[in-house]
């Protein structure tokens, strides 16, 4: 039989946190009941629980752009942020549980434990598609109070970029500090083009306290969702965010935009301005070139008959004085040698991560597959006992060898943090090999092509 007490409790809950008015308390009692009697358990019966005593998407669409107006968008973003961890949607719980820490070389690591690990490159053309289904696909807003896809307590807010609807939803598993989706009201799939830029200028307009940006709409390099055109953002200064530009060259339309390379080990291009027509109009020219290139002697083709292979990531905050937008060069060619993707994480390094390697990763922020916490726990045990590595572990012998070098080396305190260490350079070789030019000399001749004087 229900507890009567847990129901009490709940609606107490959703009084204090989900804005629960009095005059509905017994109503949702009710509801709730029937609920726990459905023999829904565990994460379902949450969803279905909190998704009842949630408000409904009208409600919080109102009670948002009402605090947008008074209190401006960052109140706003936070309040709706709390909501959806209030209501379980977010499970901050989980995902504070995750590993993670900072390397010496700039980087961030996290451990997702609540992730399954994705490693099927070709299930991201279909964006997990439904053929005939209510909602097309995982991330329409279709999925709003979905129980077929545990979406009961999912609430979104509706926006407004390039003049069109998209609507903005926080992610159950979040990367990072409040974790964000920009979605297109219309399901079509992913794209970049001039007005791609436009809609991310607009997003920093409205929510200047976030970044945003946008994976490349190609498989191995792009998001797990390409049948969907999405953005994504959120409140994390992000290691890309702190690189500075290395080397200044000058667009020759607008020769004082501050443009540059980033001293980054991707191939990455900085604007900045205060004037968003000039950061769109260059970014669209360097993209327009970009898509175009091919230099066989550097591996890049831009296209064959296997389709399109150039692309970009492109990213953008807005500052007290300019707008910055960060250009990533992104190609997904294959071959013989390397059928993953010649500039894709190399094969030495998969027992790491195989997995695409998307804008968040580009930023500078890896999100390694959960197996690796007992993996690394035990790999860690064997080089502090001296023993040699196990059979099963082989494909870890790179990890193994170079972790136990740090440790020996004693300039590690314990053999954790030589493992981190050793975690961060790895990643960082990683991000070196998604570099579509390996020296600086092949990309100002690449930049030559774009218009930019070097």
């Amino acid at each position: 039989m229900t507890d009567i007490n847990e129901i009490k409790n709940l609606i107490k809950y959703a009084k204090e946190r989900l804005e629960l008015k009095e005059r509905d308390s017994e109503y949702k009692s009710n509801r709730l009941l029937e609920i726990m009697r459905s023999g829904l358990e565990g994460t379902e019966l949450e969803d279905a629980v909190y998704g009842e005593l949630s408000l409904l998407p009208s409600e919080i669409d109102e009670r948002f752009s009402v605090i947008l107006k008074e209190n401006g968008s960052k109140a706003a973003t936070e309040w709706l942020y709390n909501y959806c961890v209030s209501n379980k949607y977010v499970k901050k719980d989980v995902l504070d549980k995750n590993p993670r820490f900072d390397t010496s070389n700039g980087l961030t690591i996290t451990i997702n434990k609540a992730k399954p690990e994705f490693r099927d490159p070709k299930k991201a053309k279909a964006g997990n598609s439904v053929d005939g289904g209510f909602a097309k696909c995982v991330i329409c807003r279709e999925n709003e109070g979905f129980a077929p896809r545990n979406k009961r307590n999912l609430r979104t807010v509706s926006i407004t970029l390039g003049g069109k609807p998209w609507f903005w939803q926080y992610s159950p598993y979040g990367y990072f500090h409040e974790h964000g989706i920009a979605v297109n009201c219309e399901h079509t799939p992913m794209h970049i083009d001039r007005q791609t830029f436009e809609n991310l200028i607009d997003f920093v307009d409205k929510f200047p306290h976030y970044f945003i940006g946008c994976n490349a709409p190609l498989e191995r390099i792009g998001g797990s969702v390409l049948a969907h055109d999405h953005y994504q953002g959120g409140g994390e200064i992000l290691p890309l965010h702190k690189a500075k530009i290395r080397t200044k060259i000058k667009d020759r339309k607008y020769p004082y935009v501050t443009v540059g390379i980033l001293d980054w080990a991707g191939t990455v291009i900085r604007i900045k301005s205060d004037k968003r027509n000039e950061v769109v109009d260059i970014a669209d020219r360097l993209r327009g070139a970009w898509v175009n290139y091919s230099n066989p002697e550097l591996g890049i083709i831009a296209t064959d008959e296997n389709g399109v292979h150039n692309a970009i990531s492109p990213t953008v905050i807005k500052t007290a004085t300019h707008y910055e937008m960060n250009v990533i060069l992104r190609s997904n060619i294959t071959s013989e040698k390397y059928p993953d993707g010649v500039f894709h994480a190399h094969p030495e390094y998969h027992a790491i991560k195989k997995e695409s390697i998307g804008l968040i990763e580009a930023q500078g922020l890896f999100i390694l597959p959960g197996r690796l916490e007992e993996q690394l726990c035990e790999i860690e045990k064997i080089i502090k006992d001296q023993k040699p590595l196990l059979t099963e572990l082989d494909e870890f012998k790179l990890v193994y060898n170079e972790t136990q070098a740090l440790y020996k080396s004693g300039k590690y305190a314990d053999i954790h943090t030589a493992m981190q260490e050793e975690l961060g350079s790895i990643c960082y070789r990683i991000l070196e090999n998604t570099a579509v030019f390996k020296n600086e000399e092949d990309l100002m001749r690449f930049l030559k092509t774009a218009g930019f004087e070097v």
